[in-house]
């Protein structure tokens, strides 16, 4: 499984970790990724979706329907 959003495409960022010392070491930040299952009625059929935390509360607002047609419009099949 890709740690990437469906939804936004956020994906881990990359920095470093510095000690008490100042050595760097790198490190990553990853996402908060969710696996969540949606029921699209126009289909009648469920979608899983992996999302980030904020990924779903866009879902909340713009619901379900508005979220998969702007996939699709990027060209994501799902």
């Amino acid at each position: 499984m890709s740690r990437r959003c469906d939804v936004t495409g956020a994906e881990p960022s990359f920095g470093n970790a510095v000690s008490h010392s100042h050595r760097r070491t790198r490190r990553r930040w990853n996402p908060n990724l969710q696996s969540h299952r949606f029921w699209l009625p126009s289909e009648g059929r469920w979608v899983r979706l992996t999302l980030t935390a904020r990924a779903l509360r866009t879902v909340d607002r713009k619901g379900i329907e508005k979220v998969v047609a702007e996939m699709r419009a990027r060209g994501v099949k799902l």
